[in-house]
């Protein structure tokens, strides 16, 4: 499973891209599990707050759209090993 996210906005207005293959990874199915159910779950309609992150998440041609604050911990634990470990 390929997932790339993209970040903007926050204080600084910088972007951030990452993305990971699930399928060379040790943790792989685990962060399958946590992008499946950010794809099941509904998605606030939120919009973003000032100075706060928005997300454009890419699962295998699927696209979700999140903001800050309104983010689960489990969206907030597949976004930060995205962003941290697929830079």
């Amino acid at each position: 499973m390929l997932i790339t996210i993209r970040r903007t906005g926050g204080f600084a207005g910088r972007e951030r891209t990452g993305a990971l293959d699930t399928s060379c990874r040790c943790d792989g199915a685990e962060l399958e599990r946590l992008a499946e159910r950010l794809l099941s779950d509904e998605v606030p309609q939120s919009g973003s707050v000032p100075d706060g992150f928005s997300y454009v998440i890419h699962v295998d041609g699927k696209v979700v759209e999140l903001h800050d604050p309104h983010l689960t911990d489990e969206q907030r634990q597949l976004i930060d090993a995205v962003l941290t470990e697929g830079a």
